[in-house]
């Protein structure tokens, strides 16, 4: 049957037949399916060539030969090529700034109080907060990345959920195909197993209803499809531009001057030793102790010394490094630049850092989608497979999401101020327990808070009707 499709497949495609996405599927035609969904496989090398600096192009400087003055080959002086990981400070300043400190999650809906709870035992349980940080870095570096919901079923047998980091670099296909509203459709993940000591390509197709299962053979592909429990596509898809996106040039500028300027100190570093023709029958021996120059009447001598590099190239290393950092929206994060930032305010700290702070405000404006779409797919995971009994809560279940600074907040000044607000009326108990930013757990506070408050109301009773306290 599997030859049988293939033949039809390949009369099809001969032919120029136009066929829907969902009859290619239907026919086993997986060549063409992955064919029709958006490959960003060429930007993505070209990304990982540029993070690599063993990759740069600096390194592919030739070491000098030298000749002598018939052409004569002497020897081979070696040429620095001194490459900058200027992509890898560039991209973890980025990640930093916007996934510094954990995301901090709330519930808007009443009555949904278990989903909530369930949702953040998942969040806790899957490693989000890690698996979302190795998701934007390596977005970053190559532009793409994807988080993939993986259930199974435990050594207990029971339903469980785990998460996978797909990346180029791992060795992962990341495919994927929106209509023209820019809805996902369909998801792929191709990857190469070793099974029975061959190794096999697969590609899973993932879709709302069904997960299909492909491996390459020999002729055509071997395809199961299996029923996708969770009801939505189970891959958060990464996509962004390089972080370092912009001043590429002045990169390989600056490791180009760095490098040359290497060289010329090896050359000019040394002090050399200047003498007129009539000492140099008298110089003496190189391994010498103590060395005794014996000039005539008219001999000199002197030390030929090199004080410094011209200015105008620590002029133009100075402004590639300005313009690299401020263009890709980097500070300057160095010990001098920071050591006298002590006692510096989280608020002064924020203006200092203003460039990152720009830089993750516009990565908020995906990032925020991306998790609206974590906590949609995390509440079908526990109401579809986890835990159906709470299903009707997960759908109601609203979930909200807030970025937490990097550095933290002034905590004192948040404080006062939800003091006065609920002094002034304007805020309830609740909601000033759970903006806290000293309190952990919301549910545990107030129930701690209704505890003191019996007690204290009980104390007050008792001194009513019995003043004495006998």
């Amino acid at each position: 049957m599997g030859f049988l499709n293939t033949i039809v497949n390949q009369f099809n495609a001969l032919v120029g037949r136009n066929q829907d996405f969902d009859q290619l599927l239907a026919a086993k035609d997986i060549s063409r399916v992955i064919s029709y969904m958006t490959d960003n496989s060429a930007k993505v090398n070209h990304a990982i060539k540029e993070y690599d600096i063993a990759a740069h192009e600096i390194m592919k400087r030739p070491d000098k030969t030298i000749n002598d003055k018939n052409g004569k080959y002497i020897r081979t002086q070696k040429r620095w090529r001194l490459p900058i990981p200027y992509q890898v400070f560039i991209n973890e300043i980025s990640l930093v700034f916007l996934y510094g400190r954990a995301v901090k999650w709330t519930q808007s809906s009443e009555g949904t109080d278990d989903a909530f709870q369930a949702f953040k035992d998942l969040i806790k349980n899957v490693r989000f907060d890690s698996k979302i940080r190795q998701c934007k870095r390596l977005a970053g570096a190559e532009t793409e990345s994807a988080m993939l919901f993986r259930v199974y079923r435990n050594s207990e047998g029971k339903p469980d959920v785990q998460i996978r980091v797909l990346a180029k670099s791992k060795g992962d296909e990341i495919r994927a195909m929106w209509d023209q509203y820019e809805r996902l459709i369909t998801a792929g993940w191709g990857y190469y197993l070793r099974e029975n000591g061959v190794i096999n390509y697969h590609f899973d197709i993932y879709t709302a209803g069904v997960i299909y299962r492909c491996t390459r053979a020999n002729m055509g592909w071997e395809v199961i499809e299996e029923p996708n429990p969770i009801g939505k596509i189970p891959l958060i898809l990464f996509n962004q531009p390089k972080e370092w996106d912009g001043v590429e040039h002045m990169i390989e500028r600056e490791e180009y001057i760095g490098s040359r300027s290497a060289d010329v100190n090896d050359y000019f570093s040394d002090p050399a030793v200047v003498a007129t023709a009539d000492i140099l029958n008298n110089l003496p021996e190189k391994e010498s102790e103590s060395k005794v120059y014996i000039l005539k009447e008219k001999g000199q001598i002197n030390y030929l010394t090199w004080d410094s590099a011209p200015e105008s190239k620590k002029l133009e290393i100075e402004w590639l490094e300005k313009h690299i950092l401020s263009k890709s929206f980097t500070p300057n994060i160095d010990f001098d630049n920071m050591k006298g930032l002590t006692n510096v305010s989280g608020k002064a700290l924020k203006q200092m850092m203003v460039l990152a702070d720009i830089k993750a405000a516009k990565h908020k404006e995906i990032h925020d989608e991306l998790l609206d779409r974590v906590s949609s797919l995390c509440k079908a995971v526990i109401g579809n497979v986890l835990n159906y009994g709470i299903k009707a809560q997960c759908d109601n279940l609203i979930i909200g999401h807030e970025f937490q600074e990097p550095f933290g907040e002034d905590i004192k000044d948040t404080i006062d101020n939800l003091a006065k607000s609920v002094n002034a009326g304007g805020m309830s108990t609740e909601t000033f327990v759970e903006l806290n930013p000293l309190v952990k757990d919301t549910a545990i506070e107030l129930t701690r808070l209704d505890k003191e408050g019996a007690k204290k109301q009980k104390a007050a009773i008792d001194s009513l009707f019995n003043p004495t306290g006998v």
